[in-house]
């Protein structure tokens, strides 16, 4: 994080992508890589470019509700009584994010982030428990190009330019839409069908589209400053909201939750080709809207702990790895949740 060292110019809006992916890409508070990919690399004022690839691995395959996990009978025992709650059984994401920024001089930057979804999904529907069975399972699979987001940055107001702040935007470029509620008919763009089970032929969740078809304002800070001689600390903070969306119509609307994340932690800089580091992620998100909406199930607070290591393989080319681990999580509703995630990056810097 030392801002004399030239391989660790920063990427303003890696981080971003999915974290929290929730508000970008699936139908729960807890689905996203939260994981900060700015404090990974490390921050920095020094001018230049950076290339990033980036990818992340959550397998979605514990249902959760409030702060702990439940089985897959309970919820459907609701179903039981006359309930219509629907009993998700695993959704498995990967995502390939490609990063770009720019720093003219010390106090101005730019990014642009450029994501790459590859989902797929199961679920029983709203069954009873005697239809948890493999005949009552539908899937689908979502993949192709996410939202993009493009983010300003600016580090002038200390001398020392160790505290940022962010301002971006996300487009709706990833397919989205669903079935209209009154009609069926279509609507969004190349929104995802059910491809197997009894589903098969209906819209996939509007929010396990590749994209949400809204445009949302971003808006940030980071902050990092040396504790000891060995350690540097950080801190980021970013809010993300929909001021804007295509889905608008009546029976047909959808708009994304808003969401915060919020991450701290500590990098060991003793041996600069191997920094190890570790992070705290929290992820806070409301509950997405409208009649294409899941409202009962997308809002919610998660923590994780994220262990990794940051590594210079040759000058300016720089790899990374974490793994999260669950902390806590407070969830409305009944929603999936990773046990583990895991992200893998490579960047060069010039």
């Amino acid at each position: 994080m030392a801002k004399n060292k030239k391989t660790s110019v920063p990427m303003l809006a890696t981080a971003l992508l999915l974290a929290g992916a929730a508000g970008q890409a699936a139908a729960c508070a807890s689905c996203g890589c939260s994981m900060s990919s700015d404090a990974a690399m490390g921050y920095s004022d020094t001018s230049g470019w950076r290339f990033n690839v980036e990818y992340d691995y959550i397998n979605q395959d514990q249902l959760r509700s409030g702060s702990g996990s439940v089985s897959q009978a309970s919820v459907a025992n609701i179903n039981n009584a006359g309930g219509n709650q629907e009993v998700e059984n695993q959704t498995i994401n990967r995502y390939i994010n490609f990063g770009i920024s720019y720093k003219p001089n010390a106090d101005w930057g730019i990014s642009a982030l450029i994501p790459y979804i590859d989902r797929s999904h199961s679920t029983y529907g709203a069954a009873t428990t005697d239809q948890l069975t493999p005949d009552n399972l539908s899937s689908a699979t979502s993949s192709g190009l996410g939202d993009i987001k493009l983010i300003g940055s600016w580090q002038g107001l200390l001398p020392t330019h160790n505290l940022g702040f962010q301002l971006g935007i996300k487009l709706p470029t990833g397919n989205y839409g669903g079935q209209n509620t009154a009609t069926n008919a279509t609507v969004g763009h190349s929104p995802v069908f059910f491809s197997a089970g009894p589903n098969a032929g209906s819209a996939l969740d509007t929010s396990l589209n590749t994209g949400t078809g809204s445009t949302d304002l971003i808006v940030g800070m980071f902050y990092y400053q040396p504790i000891s001689q060995n350690f540097d600390a950080f801190f980021n903070a970013q809010y993300q909201s929909a001021v804007m969306t295509n889905l608008n119509q009546p029976n047909a609307d959808f708009r994304p939750g808003t969401q915060t994340n919020v991450s701290f932690g500590v990098r060991y800089e003793a041996n600069p080709l191997f920094v190890p580091q570790l992070q705290i992620n929290i992820t806070n998100k409301t509950a997405d809207h409208g009649a294409l909406a899941d409202e009962p199930d997308t809002a919610g607070v998660v923590s994780y702990l994220s262990p990794g290591i940051t590594a210079t393989i040759v000058k300016n080319v720089q790899a990374y790895g974490f793994i999260q681990l669950p902390l806590y999580s407070k969830l409305e509703g009944y929603q999936l949740a990773p046990r583990w995630t895991a992200s893998v990056g490579l960047s060069y810097a010039y």
